[in-house]
């Protein structure tokens, strides 16, 4: 208790100190002062002291009782500057506090915004990861290129797309994918792995699969068969806007699809309609565009480029080019060019039907089978004209 004491005796008794030795200080320099213009005065009368001297005693001393006008003597700077450097002196005992620093709340608040935005972003990311995840398309991607052969170029980019558009729920125009090239090169496999994936990871009610010479030959009513498209289309719309889901719909042999069928299609495919038929997967599989492609992969054989064609723009202007002139509905279509099959891929093909149908795989078996089929020769290198088409009728001969 005793050093509370002291420190509350000396809150009081240190401003009162200080005071005091303030107010002694100010004293000494008023005497100063005055001593000093009294100096200077006597200094001032001293030139005329002989002039002076001659007047009497009497009237000196009466001349300095009367008050005058006169100017009081101006300090020096000298005195000046030594008025300047005195500074006033604190008690020892006393404390110096430095002035508060006040903080903003605007920091706290910048702060916090940060921290929501932070937040928001995470939160978005994190549900279009978890959209993918529902729809399983890593192991989709897996199966389509170990069930698919020479493809992997044209299945990284239907990947990519497919990834892109099933991140969200809310699009301003349906995804049309189209699946072109020669036959025999995987394209209808990729559409039955398609169907298959995603009935399993949505319903058999949110896969529409259509076969045009099996639900609308050449020589079908047309009417009917545009009514049971459009009611086909429209019901599995929305059912699957009531289970927040997006439908897949796959058309096989497009090729043959009648004009009429083909503008129905295109109604859909525009951006001005109601939500739920915007957030809708179509593919589109077909023989069109076969003759660009083959050439494009002829003449860059070489070079190397055909390897890449699925990511050459100069390919894919000009297979959707020859597909505009057919009908208007591919200028909605992402292009998915299929390239031509190496021999490598057609024994592979063979091993895989052989392996299937329990027949031992020998090489040289192998290689006699392949050498049935028909190429394209470009140096080294030899493409399947037919890819793996008549690889099934090859092996059922070995019974």
């Amino acid at each position: 208790m005793e050093p509370e004491h002291k420190q509350r005796i000396l809150a009081v008794t240190s401003p009162l100190r200080a005071v005091c030795r303030i107010r002694h200080k100010c004293l000494v320099l008023k005497k100063r002062r005055i001593s000093v213009e009294q100096r200077e005065a006597r200094d001032g009368e001293r030139p005329g002291a002989a002039g002076e001297s001659r007047l009497p005693s009497k009237s000196r001393a009466k001349a300095a009782e009367y008050f005058t006008f006169e100017k009081v003597p101006v300090k020096s700077s000298r005195r000046r500057r030594s008025q300047k450097k005195c500074k006033v002196l604190y008690p020892n005992g006393s404390r110096k506090y430095l002035p508060e620093e006040k903080k903003s709340k605007a920091k706290n608040c910048l702060l916090l915004l940060s921290i929501i935005i932070f937040f928001q972003v995470y939160n978005a990311i994190e549900n279009l990861d978890d959209n993918v995840l529902k729809y399983d398309l890593m192991g989709l991607e897996k199966t389509l290129k170990r069930e698919v052969f020479g493809q992997t170029v044209a299945i990284d980019s239907m990947m990519d797309l497919l990834k892109d558009y099933l991140a969200t729920h809310i699009h301003n125009k349906p995804l049309v994918l189209s699946l072109n090239g020669p036959v025999g090169v995987g394209k209808s496999l990729v559409g039955r792995l398609l169907a298959k994936h995603f009935r399993a990871v949505l319903s058999d009610d949110l896969v529409y699969q259509y076969f045009v010479l099996h639900h609308c030959p050449s020589e079908g009513d047309v009417t009917s068969c545009q009514r049971e498209l459009v009611l086909g289309i429209s019901e599995m719309v929305n059912r699957a806007e009531e289970e927040e889901k997006i439908p897949v719909l796959i058309f096989d042999e497009v090729e043959f699809m009648q004009p009429a069928l083909l503008d129905i299609l295109h109604s859909y495919f525009q951006s001005n309609q109601t939500s739920e038929f915007l957030n809708v997967v179509y593919i589109l599989i077909s023989n069109y565009g076969q003759g660009e492609i083959t050439k494009f992969i002829l003449h860059n054989a070489s070079s190397g480029v055909a390897r890449q064609l699925a990511r050459s723009e100069e390919l894919l202007f000009s297979v959707q080019s020859s597909l505009v002139h057919i009908h208007p509905l591919w200028n909605q279509a992402d292009i998915v060019p299929f390239s031509l099959l190496e021999r490598d891929h057609i024994l592979e093909c063979f091993l895989e039907k052989m392996m299937t149908e329990g027949y031992y795989p020998d090489t040289a078996h192998l290689d006699k089978l392949s050498s049935e089929l028909n190429y394209y020769s470009v140096g080294e290198l030899q493409y399947s004209v037919n890819g793996c088409k008549y690889v099934d009728s090859k092996v059922n001969l070995l019974h």
